[in-house]
């Protein structure tokens, strides 16, 4: 039995704030489990739900020498779905309102997270062959692996994975307070280890020390070698592409179902959709207060409202993309600049554009199953969850080709009379209203195509049952 820890400061059903809760959550779930024991560690932070919080189950606690202090380090436990599931408890640092609060303070609370994940292992019986780690937060694992911890024989054997969810952020901090805070020896802070550009970079030292690196899609892989995607890390990306890889995300496929969701009015499937997703089309615009038209055509945004997502060039376009012939739905949170503009063209065009400045799981997957299009023109995507969740719900993603999104929406030929989606290439605003045109124009020339692309998306296999092979090859063969 090979023995598995996932390491992360989020995973569903516990705590979520982005796309990384999700894999921790639902990809231990695909395993072999006659082949592969897959365990998880997060945070106990006081922002988990109580319901979860009084199913945790006390397993064991002791001191750590952390930052020049005894540290207390409790162990909660609790299976979910069939997985076993760590909270390192420390009411000092996992107190917050919210999983992440900013600056030095999230630096300290996850170097602590950090060394006590490993710290825990002898006390509850459990020696990983891999310790799979996820994003900035849990850099310093490989890092603590490969110094403090790799005397004697409990620890020596262990291999570990450094998985990239977005390179963008990094975990940086000048180079004395980290020394402090962490412990690790002076050595490590130098241009082929933990520094960089003057700063100590957290998610260096786990890409420097770790035995394997991957990212979410093939395409964000081979983008981070690049200048443009590689965040300055670039380098580093080059010199580890021998060990690096990249592997699609997935999605949960019993959470996000269109025949089983208990979120939607009216539940469909590929084979009745034609009839059924209309329904939910019908019951969204008056719940929103949209005008009551079951042939308009509709496009969801489900997004943090940022740059990163493309809403500059949504912004240079909307009075066009807000057409008499068009509504558009938008949910999420974000820059406030963009919060205003969707607001202000609610106010400009009532009977057609929605703007929800919140956030809501089950309006999210009304919005999936609603819509007709869902518009996803980001500047970079390391995978995207949004353009998976509508390909299943029959929703036609509208994206620009770059990261996961180019790995996951095969662009529509009309010649050949192939494709999953309509995408665009250039960053560029005319591009994306062309190619927002083309859609509009198959969706009401020529509705017998346009289900056609309904009818691949929903064929289409993005569930976690792939990706989760080729993470088990990845770990048999470390």
């Amino acid at each position: 039995m090979k023995k598995i820890l996932f390491v992360a400061s989020e995973a569903v059903p516990f705590i979520k704030t982005g796309g990384l809760a999700d894999v921790a959550g639902t990809l231990p779930k695909s395993f072999d489990p006659k082949e592969f024991d897959v365990r998880v560690v997060i945070p106990k932070y006081r922002a988990i739900p109580e319901k979860y919080r009084e199913q945790m189950k006390y397993r064991t606690h002791f001191y750590m020498d952390f930052a020049g202090e005894n540290r207390y380090v409790g162990v909660m436990e609790m299976v979910w779905s069939g997985i076993t599931f760590y909270f390192i408890d420390n009411e000092y640092y996992f107190y917050g309102p919210k999983p992440y609060e900013d600056g030095i303070w999230d630096l300290e609370k996850f170097a602590y997270f950090s060394k006590a994940a490993l710290s825990i292992l002898p006390l509850i019986d459990f020696q990983p062959d891999v310790i799979h780690c996820h994003d900035w937060q849990t850099g310093l694992v490989p890092v603590y692996l490969k110094t403090d911890f790799c005397r004697g024989d409990f620890f020596s054997e262990m291999k570990s994975v450094m998985t990239i969810h977005n390179l963008k952020f990094q975990g940086r901090w000048n180079q004395e307070d980290i020394m402090r805070i962490t412990g690790l020896p002076g050595y490590l802070f130098t241009s082929d280890k933990l520094e960089s550009y003057g700063s100590a970079n957290y998610l260096k030292g786990g890409l420097v020390y770790a035995d394997w690196i991957t990212t979410v899609s093939p395409s964000y892989a081979d983008e981070i070698k690049m200048a443009f995607y590689g965040e300055g890390l670039n380098g580093l990306m080059s010199a580890r592409s021998g060990q690096l890889s990249g592997i699609l995300n997935g999605i949960d496929y019993d959470e996000y179902n269109p025949e089983t969701d208990d979120k939607i009015v009216s539940p469909y499937n590929a084979n009745n959709f034609r009839k059924l997703k209309v329904k939910n089309k019908l019951a969204l615009q008056e719940e929103l207060g949209l005008e009551k038209d079951k042939d308009k055509f509709m496009i969801g945004i489900v997004s943090r409202l940022t740059d990163q997502k493309g809403l500059d060039l949504v912004a240079y376009m909307m009075d066009q993309i807000c057409a008499k012939d068009v509504q558009l739905v938008v949910l999420g949170t974000g820059d406030s600049r963009y919060e205003g503009m969707f607001k202000h063209y609610a106010w400009k065009y009532p009977d057609r554009v929605s703007a929800n400045i919140f956030y809501s799981d089950p309006l999210s997957h009304q919005i999936y199953a609603s819509c007709d299009a869902f518009l996803m023109p980001s500047l970079f995507e390391p995978c995207g969850l949004s353009q998976l969740m509508s390909l299943r719900y029959g929703t036609v993603p509208i994206v620009r080709e770059t990261g996961g999104l180019r790995d996951t929406v095969q662009p529509y030929n009309q010649y050949e009379s192939t494709g999953t989606g309509f995408s665009f290439t250039n960053y560029n605003a005319h591009d994306m209203m062309n190619v927002i045109n083309l859609a509009k124009k198959v969706y009401y020339e020529d509705k017998q195509e346009w289900n056609k692309i309904i009818d691949r998306g929903m064929a289409a296999d993005f569930s976690w049952n792939a990706s989760a092979r080729q993470y088990e090859d990845l770990y048999r063969t470390l």
